[in-house]
C-alpha cells in the first residue's frame, strides 16, 4: 500500500531517512538538520510529496517526489527524489507499486537519479522503461 505522509509518520520518516542516508544507495550523507524540514515540506504536499510504503500494514519504506515544470517534457515533471525500502521489503514488488502510483499523478515525465553502483535499482528502473539522459548533473551549493 502507498499512502501520503501524515503527521504521525514524523518519527518513522526521520528514522528511515537516517537509514537511507547511511546506506550505500547514496553517495554522501546530509546534515541531520535537513531531515525534519523535508518531512514538514512533504506534509504541505505542494512541491514535495511524501509517501509511505507499507506491506501488510507494516511500514516498509518511503519516497519523496517533487513536482517541477519542464518545457522539455511539455508539462509537469515528477522527480523521484528519494526511494527507500528497508532491506526486508526489497524485491517484493513495492518498487513497481510506487512507480505505478507515480504515473497516476498527472506528470508528463518521471525522472530520477541512481548511483552507478546500485545495480539492482538500475535494473528495476530500466525494466520500468527509464532510459539514461545524456546530461551531466551539476550543482552549486549555496
Amino acid at each position: 500500500m502507498i499512502r501520503l505522509f501524515t503527521p504521525a509518520d514524523r518519527a518513522l520518516f526521520l528514522a528511515m531517512s537516517e537509514e537511507f542516508y547511511t546506506s550505500p544507495a547514496v553517495s554522501h550523507d546530509i546534515p541531520r538538520s535537513y531531515h525534519a524540514p523535508a518531512f514538514d515540506e512533504a506534509l504541505k504536499g505542494e512541491l514535495l510529496i511524501g509517501v509511505m510504503l507499507e506491506s501488510e500494514g507494516v511500514p516498509a519504506g518511503y519516497a519523496l517526489l517533487q513536482r517541477t515544470y519542464s518545457r522539455e517534457a511539455g508539462g509537469i515533471c515528477l522527480w523521484i527524489d528519494e526511494v527507500y525500502l528497508r532491506p526486508a521489503f526489497r524485491g517484493k514488488g513495492l518498487g513497481h507499486e510506487l512507480f505505478a502510483y507515480a504515473e497516476t499523478l498527472g506528470a508528463s515525465r518521471l525522472r530520477l537519479e541512481v548511483e552507478p553502483a546500485n545495480v539492482r535499482a538500475k535494473k528495476l528502473y530500466e525494466a520500468l522503461g527509464f532510459t539514461p539522459m545524456p546530461y551531466l548533473p551539476m550543482v552549486k551549493e549555496l
